[in-house]
């Protein structure tokens, strides 16, 4: 059997929680409904998992979580929560809990999170996977350098292999003016060189068509 403590300070959500792990392979040992009385029941109750609220008063979810991974490093944490946010799910991953799961989950993944967990993987719910994943390519765009139609046209073209003077023929533009986007070109991506740029065309698709 695979036993389990609840730390969550709903006495409804406890008895929910107990009710759907009700006839498997996993016990509730323990229920605390704040940090502090988690600590206080691991000093006198063996478990293997616990089921971690972040909101909750005295100690909450992360300022417990440091003390169990410092006292008790081979318990698993598995957070269960209403909180689907990115810096929420980015800090507990970084302190080492082992799972993330949203209170609205259904019983087969809270199932399988504790199984998980307790058998050494980690566990993460679909929903705080996208969240991740979206979260990630925000701040990728975000941190996306920004190049104008034209930039794009003259990287392009810088990527065919063709000189100033081809470039500024094909665009209809003056030399000086394809060396200028040249230059704010090799600033804004941080490069050396027209090879860097070359480079950069092919790693990021701008050797093709162009790009709006």
């Amino acid at each position: 059997m695979i036993k389990v403590v609840i730390a969550d300070d709903h006495q409804m959500i406890i008895d929910g929680i107990r009710s759907l792990l009700s006839g498997e392979d996993i016990e509730v040992v323990g229920e605390a409904a704040d940090g502090q009385a988690l600590l206080d029941l691991l000093t006198r109750t063996s478990a293997d998992v616990v089921l971690l609220d972040i909101n909750m008063p005295v100690l909450g979810g992360l300022e417990v979580t440091e003390v169990l991974k410092s006292k008790y490093p081979d318990l698993k944490i598995l957070v269960l929560t209403m909180y689907n946010k990115p810096e929420f799910i980015r800090q507990l991953i970084g302190m080492g809990v082992n799972g993330y799961l949203l209170k609205n989950t259904g019983k087969d993944d809270l199932l399988t999170g504790i199984r998980k967990v307790q058998g050494g993987e980690n566990f993460f719910s679909a929903a705080v996977s996208d969240t991740l994943i979206s979260s990630m390519r925000t701040n990728m765009s975000a941190n996306e350098p920004q190049l104008t139609k034209r930039e794009k046209e003259v990287l392009r073209l810088i990527a065919k292999g063709l000189s100033t003077i081809e470039i500024a023929e094909q665009l209809f533009v003056s030399t000086h003016t394809v060396d200028t986007h040249r230059k704010n070109l090799l600033g804004k991506l941080g490069l050396k060189n027209t090879a860097g740029l070359v480079r950069y065309a092919f790693e990021n698709g701008y050797s093709g068509e162009f790009y709006d």
